[in-house]
């Protein structure tokens, strides 16, 4: 079945993603605008406050001077358009013009009021108009320590009422238009951000409910070498890997199927033909029939043991024991039953060698091997096993000669009812389980299991267990 590659452009997660940045940048950007825009008053105010101050220190210094040189303040009195040029005078001196915009509204002379040592107007307001001179700050104007009049200025707060608040309102107003760009901004990048996670999610979640619907040809697009672009690569290694599972069940069931129907026919038609008198019912029929009854029973027994093993309850009873011993023992059994099938075996075993094992399950795994070599090794044949160790591992060399197998085929000899040959024939080597069933039983020791061409010209196994150190050697 051809993968499928799931693409999703709608996503609820990036909605709620789209609406949750935004409202974020929004209040931010709320806030900063009402923090800076009371920041910038205030400190607008504060900055009015002392300029002001600054500036009628000095005209008050400058008045000082000019009511010595002219004996008093009759000459204002006389022509009040001198004021605003005295005002110029003594705040921009040396320039024709005052400048523009804040700066000449600071120093406006009608923001300021002048009156003599008595407290009559000189310039500006009435003596009777209370109210406004209340408004005003005062300060005094001496000369040589003589005080020779006061001079009243307007306080910051009015002069921002007098120019509708000019300046302030145009800095909000550059304020407002950044903040709406950041806005806009934010908009822009919560909906592309929402888009692009939303769509990729909604594919993996699309994608997860085909696997749990038993659709095991979802794929992943695989863009990009961000988290999202790893998980996408480990999902399509979980989906190809869950099909190749669900096809190898499919091949296990079907292979078990006919290894099982084949004795069963065999036993049919012996007992058919026995009860239809064509073969008469005697001893050597029944040895007969006894054997595909034992042939049942090992197949039987052997789908046990390794559903146990996947199961992570197959009875194995480690304890301390001579490895180089049990190995040794088994061979010398065999080897009787290795000549008779033509085989020449050559050992170098170095004992002792300690491990944790089960004496039982180590004779079942020496007896499968025995089993795999003389079913695949053409006779006259050569076994040649040896073992080794150093203070980690104990390591079998476990090889044969001719025929040898096919790297590609290496890695899968383990697998159950696997044949490099292909063929589901019986005669040419059992059921096809011993060696699942040796490396089952390697693993339930703590070790590992590795196939290789051997220099014989056959196959080679090497079997490596974890060795005990001398304080746990004690059975």
């Amino acid at each position: 079945m051809r993968p499928r590659l799931f693409r999703a452009p709608f996503s609820h997660l990036g909605v709620k993603l789209f609406v949750i940045i935004l409202s974020v940048n929004v209040a931010i950007a709320g806030l900063v605008f009402l923090s800076v825009s009371r920041s910038l008053d205030r400190g607008f105010l504060e900055y009015l406050e002392t300029t002001q101050t600054q500036r009628a220190e000095t005209l008050a210094e400058g008045l000082g001077q000019e009511w010595a040189r002219r004996g008093g303040w009759q000459w204002l009195r006389d022509s009040p358009p001198a004021w605003e040029r005295l005002v110029r005078q003594q705040l921009w001196p040396g320039e024709r013009q005052p400048p523009h915009g804040i700066e000449r509204r600071l120093g406006d002379a009608r923001d300021f009021v002048l009156h003599d040592a008595e407290g009559l107007p000189v310039i500006g307001l009435p003596p009777d108009d209370q109210e406004m001179a209340s408004e005003l700050h005062w300060l005094p104007i001496e000369y040589r320590g003589q005080r020779v009049g006061t001079l009243g200025y307007r306080p910051p707060q009015q002069l921002m009422a007098r120019m509708d608040r000019i300046f302030l309102s145009r800095q909000q107003r550059n304020l407002g238009i950044i903040v709406a760009s950041l806005g806009l901004a934010s908009l822009l990048l919560a909906g592309g951000l929402a888009w692009w996670l939303g769509r990729r999610t909604r594919s993996m979640a699309l994608a997860t409910r085909s696997l749990i619907e038993g659709d095991y040809s979802a794929r992943l697009p695989e863009r990009g070498r961000d988290e999202l672009s790893r998980l996408a690569r480990d999902f399509n290694m979980l989906a190809a890997t869950l099909e190749a599972s669900r096809e190898a069940r499919t091949r296990w069931v079907s292979d078990i199927a006919h290894e099982l129907r084949t004795p069963l026919a065999v036993l049919r038609g012996e007992i058919e033909a026995m009860q239809d008198g064509i073969r008469p019912f005697n001893e050597d029929n029944l040895h007969s029939l006894s054997q595909e009854v034992g042939q049942l029973e090992r197949l039987v027994a052997d789908l046990r043991l390794l559903s146990q093993s996947d199961a992570g309850a197959l009875e194995v009873q480690l304890a301390p024991l001579d490895l180089a011993a049990s190995l040794a023992s088994r061979l010398e059994e065999a080897g009787g039953w290795l000549g008779d099938c033509g085989m020449t075996l050559t050992t170098s075993i170095q004992g002792p060698a300690w491990i944790r094992g089960d004496t039982r399950r180590l004779r079942q795994l020496w007896t499968n091997l025995l089993d795999n070599s003389c079913a695949y090794t053409t006779s006259p044949g050569r076994l040649d096993v040896s073992l080794t160790q150093d203070s980690e591992r104990v390591r079998v060399i476990w090889q044969d000669s001719p025929p040898g197998v096919p790297e590609a085929s290496l890695e899968r000899l383990t697998e159950r009812l696997y044949r490099v040959e292909g063929s589901r024939s019986r005669a040419s080597g059992g059921s096809g389980l011993g060696l699942s069933i040796a490396s089952a039983l390697v693993k339930s020791h703590g070790g590992t299991m590795q196939a290789s061409p051997s220099p014989l010209g056959g196959l080679c196994w090497t079997l490596e267990f974890p060795a005990l150190v001398a304080d746990e050697r004690t059975p």
